[in-house]
């Protein structure tokens, strides 16, 4: 049994936590860092590395374990291990706060803030299920899986009550707050580099071509035509297929394989947690 499988803290099917944890949600990471660094405040706090151990251009590989490790912990963790890595990550956030001469104030503890980034990293998770699973999924799935998404916001400094109510209400305040962000001359170029895999080495740097083509793939319109990686209609629809032919390969692969970069997030947090060593 996986460490995903053996989870008990999600209270989801077996099969719709490996939907959610599959390897195919790396292909949307891209575009959700971008949705998530549009919102200026957390796109000028991340852009500017106050923190640099904890910078994706210093420290490509720690940053995408943690992000990868907080997303295992949030949807599958126990508490025990949810509380533990939030103070791990509070401890850096404590440090992510704009001076004051900044044109874009921020303070990674606002709640404001930890709201929106978790609240795109649920779009993005519907993302990955429209291509894992694109006959849907049954209401009551989706909505038990809304609910208990709340734990991406929670895990961290989000009030359950900060969570909307229900699905129809999440979609409302999440599309009325995406309408008003662009991109500036701040997190612009930052974000070419993280389509672009410029932190990365070679050869995942010559991946960049897919990496900017998924970014757009998956990206809201106005937010690709900014970053200058919208998609035809064509490239749309030849992504979209190879996409869920990539779904369904992977559906026939092993458990363990197929869920491969958060089975080993987790397994390497629990070990940490077990060992006292340090979680980021």
């Amino acid at each position: 049994m996986t460490p995903l499988r053996d989870a008990s803290g999600s209270g989801l099917a077996p099969d719709l936590v490996e939907d959610l944890l599959s390897g195919l949600v790396l292909a949307a990471a891209g575009a959700n860092v971008v949705l998530q660094l549009a919102h200026p405040a957390v796109g000028h706090a991340v852009a500017s590395e106050p923190v640099p151990a904890g910078s994706l251009r210093t420290h490509p590989w720690r940053r995408t374990r943690t992000t990868l490790a907080y997303l295992a912990v949030a949807l599958v963790g126990s508490d025990a291990e949810c509380r533990a890595l939030a103070r791990a990550i509070t401890a850096e956030h404590r440090r992510v706060r704009s001076g004051p001469d900044a044109p874009v104030p921020y303070d990674a503890l606002d709640p404001a803030l930890q709201l929106w980034v978790a609240s795109c990293l649920y779009r993005g998770a519907c993302d990955v299920l429209d291509v894992v699973r694109p006959e849907g999924l049954p209401e009551a799935q989706r909505d038990a899986l809304y609910h208990h998404a709340a734990r991406l916001g929670t895990c961290l400094q989000v009030p359950r009550a900060a969570w909307p109510v229900d699905r129809a209400a999440f979609d409302r305040a999440f599309d009325a707050q995406l309408a008003g962000l662009h991109l500036d001359a701040v997190t612009r170029p930052y974000l070419h580099e993280v389509v672009s895999l410029a932190a990365f080495g070679w050869p995942l740097r010559a991946a960049a071509p897919l990496s900017r083509a998924l970014a757009g793939y998956f990206l809201p319109a106005h937010l690709g035509s900014e970053l200058g990686v919208e998609l035809g209609d064509a490239s749309r629809r030849r992504i979209g297929r190879v996409l869920r032919l990539v779904a369904r390969a992977q559906r026939r692969l092993p458990s363990a394989l197929r869920t491969l970069p958060f089975t080993w997030v987790l397994a390497d947090l629990r070990r940490r947690l077990r060992r006292g060593r340090p979680l980021l």
